[in-house]
């Protein structure tokens, strides 16, 4: 999968960024460190604490090799009073992933009622869905526009996970299989002890199979076992994302498309949603950090496994040893040693482990109740192996 990470640090909640601003900040190297299929940038600072990131490549490049196959991407802006932070998982492509992280936090900007003219007036759950399909309309307009001549974006698509902390009130939305997890301090028993906040849109679960047979009755093929995984129509894992406009709209589920994409039965409403699940709550002192990754993470590491992690190691570059201790457990799995793995090529990788993004935030408690942050903007892009488009 295309694994994009978005970070974002912004003002009530946040402000366009100002060309320039950002050439001296105390974010350190916005640039990341490119460690052959693992792009870092160990720390920086945002409003609330500090920040790590990192993100691997298993994926291919394509038979032009001017993009990946499938390709993490990061990228981060700050600004005085909060923070923004993007996970875009795609498949298929990288243009869903890609296309998010150019367009969805512009929505987040711009929709009405959204413009931040002080604390949190305008942040709320109406205004997180409205960004999510806003951007979801736009990708299929794409989609639209290219059809004839690149039928296969209509296969392309994304999951797409964002949190925004804003005047000590946390908002955690998904559509897709990413995971965030809160690393919260229990006084009782003085551990840090996970807790999970998104909930994912994986026909793995249960409940999610449920709910797509609640939203199709009359069809008994919503959800299929295919070769020991549970698939949507026997094509996709997870029943929410941004983009997959063949299971979106009928118009789009036919040739040119190849065949295997298309549906032997039309349909009449959407197969797969693209509206996230929202969480709101507010934060308090115990709450120490949170972990957002692609589903590559989770793959690999339960989520009180990466929060033990991050309590017991040093802040500076945790994500890369998240995405460290996954390629181990990864190795372990296949009865190879970690250096062997290492020594995989890209595309091969992929038979191994999943592409994977993860993004660490710290919630210093003093920080999070302030009302403003003096640092600079800043901005950060990365990717897995190549440049990240911009």
């Amino acid at each position: 999968m295309v694994s994009t990470t978005l970070m974002k640090l912004v003002a009530p909640c946040w402000k366009p960024s100002v060309e320039g601003e950002n050439s001296n900040n105390r974010g350190g190297d916005v640039s990341g460190r490119l460690d052959g299929l693992l792009w870092h940038k160990d720390s920086g600072h945002h409003v609330n604490g500090d920040f790590s990131m990192a993100v691997i490549q298993a994926n291919n490049l394509l038979e032009d090799h001017s993009q990946l196959e499938s390709g993490p991407l990061s990228s981060l802006e700050s600004g005085p009073h909060g923070t923004f932070v993007g996970i875009y998982d795609g498949h298929g492509g990288p243009e869903a992933s890609r296309f998010l992280n150019e367009h969805l936090f512009n929505n987040f900007k711009t929709i009405h009622g959204a413009e931040f003219t002080s604390e949190n007036q305008g942040m709320s759950a109406d205004v997180i869905t409205k960004a999510f399909l806003a951007t979801e309309e736009e990708f299929l307009s794409l989609v639209k526009k290219q059809w004839i001549i690149k039928p296969l974006l209509a296969s392309v698509g994304s999951c797409c996970l964002v949190g925004v902390v804003c005047s000590g009130l946390l908002y955690i939305a998904n559509a897709g299989d990413s995971r965030v997890v809160l690393g919260r301090l229990e006084k009782t028993v003085k551990q840090v002890k996970a807790v999970q906040l998104s909930i994912e849109h994986n026909a793995s679960i249960e409940s999610v199979r449920e709910e797509l047979r609640s939203l199709h009755p009359d069809d008994p093929q919503i959800v299929v076992l295919k070769h020991k995984v549970w698939r949507v129509k026997g094509l996709i894992q997870v029943s929410r994302s941004i983009g997959d406009a063949y299971l979106k709209r009928q118009e789009f589920n036919k040739e040119p498309l190849l065949a295997k994409f298309r549906l032997s039965e039309p349909f009449h409403k959407p197969i797969l949603k693209a509206e996230p699940t929202i969480l709101v709550q507010k934060l308090y002192p115990e709450d120490q950090f949170l972990v957002f990754a692609s589903d590559g993470l989770w793959e690999q590491l339960s989520s009180q496994e990466a929060v033990d992690i991050v309590q017991n190691y040093p802040r500076n570059g945790i994500a890369r040893k998240l995405v460290k201790a996954a390629l181990h457990e990864a190795a372990k799995k296949r009865e190879m040693r970690y250096s062997d793995l290492k020594k995989i090529d890209r595309g091969v990788r992929r038979h191994f482990h999943d592409d994977i993004t993860v993004v660490v935030l710290f919630l210093d408690s003093h920080l999070v109740s302030r009302s403003h942050w003096h640092g600079p903007l800043l901005s950060v892009k990365g990717s897995g192996g190549v440049p990240a488009s911009t």
